[in-house]
């Protein structure tokens, strides 16, 4: 398997021992592993965000709501 060397923030390497910790996954690489895959899957189902589109939504509230947010 190929290796890749990646810095990464303090924040995300903390969330990611804590992860191991509660045994959520066997050690470090496997959460590291099992997390970017997870990503790619995700990123290739919905695709890049465009930028304009991200921005329409902040001006107009999300789903085109001014008084509200849905979630």
């Amino acid at each position: 398997m190929p290796k890749a060397e990646i810095t990464i923030p303090e924040h995300l390497e903390m969330q990611i021992a804590q992860l191991v910790e509660k045994g959520e996954f066997l050690n470090r690489e496997e959460a590291i592993e099992d997390l970017l895959s997870t990503g790619i899957k995700a990123y290739k189902t919905s695709g890049p965000v465009d930028d304009e589109e991200e921005t329409g939504l902040e001006d107009d509230g999300m789903m085109g709501h001014d008084d509200e947010y849905v979630f």
